[in-house]
């Protein structure tokens, strides 16, 4: 077999040096796009070792014992998704097929979000979806103050990672938690905030819409408008 230009085929010899070397060559005739820009390496880089302090931070929160709620869960539902997002979604806490899981929104609110996501015109591989309450609350009640105290950290160095362009937060508790307020969701929902620095679109909960499906089309509205301003960040 004959060899490629700019390159050894000595078994064992194709080191990282001797493919940038070959890439450098197909650049020279004319192929820029196959060799990595400095810029866009650097990116890869520091997405690289975003995902690995993700993992890191998760495999903390596994062993969390912070608040009441740890000796009844099955699973810290941590999250999951694209750690490189540009969206992140954000809701309140795990319920019951989420703590057997170990996933968030894998329930029948879950598939909704899943097919609203699509309809935005994302996939559920493309952003990080995740709960500010990494724990099952007994009986899916409300979780109570302490628990907030204990679990947002979580939150917080999950958004510090990711570093998303927008965020949604699904329903009024993690709208109510993040923006420090208590004004109703029907309220919130149709603007857009701003959470250190991050853009935040509020919008109604899945399983709210579960419940009356003529709130779908004020939570398709609101994804779009996250989508929307994703893609100006790409423009």
């Amino acid at each position: 077999m004959s060899s490629s230009p700019g390159i050894e085929t000595t078994d064992g010899m194709e080191t990282t040096d001797k493919v940038r070397n070959y890439l450098k060559f197909l650049r020279d005739a004319g192929f820029l796009y196959l060799v990595p820009s400095e810029k866009a390496e650097k990116a890869a880089a520091s997405a690289r070792q975003r995902a690995a302090k993700l993992e890191e931070l998760r495999a903390l929160t596994s062993q969390c014992t912070r608040c009441k709620l740890a000796p009844s869960r099955r699973h810290v539902v941590f999250g999951e998704g694209n750690p490189d997002a540009d969206l992140v979604f954000v809701g309140e806490a795990p319920g019951g097929e989420e703590d057997v899981q170990g996933r968030p929104f894998v329930g029948r609110a879950g598939k909704l979000l899943d097919q609203m996501i699509v309809d935005a015109g994302l996939r559920r591989e493309d952003v990080f979806i995740c709960n500010v309450i990494k724990c099952r609350p007994p009986g899916n009640r409300d979780p109570e103050t302490d628990e907030i105290e204990s679990c947002e950290p979580y939150l917080i160095a999950q958004l510090e990672l990711i570093q998303p362009r927008v965020i949604v937060t699904l329903g009024r508790f993690a709208a109510h938690t993040l923006l420090k307020v208590q004004t109703p969701i029907g309220k919130l929902r149709g603007q857009v905030y701003l959470y250190q620095g991050i853009k935040l679109v509020p919008t109604i909960h899945p399983a709210a819409v579960l419940r009356n499906i003529n709130l779908r089309g004020d939570v398709e509205k609101d994804l779009r408008r996250a989508v929307e301003i994703v893609n100006e960040f790409r423009t």
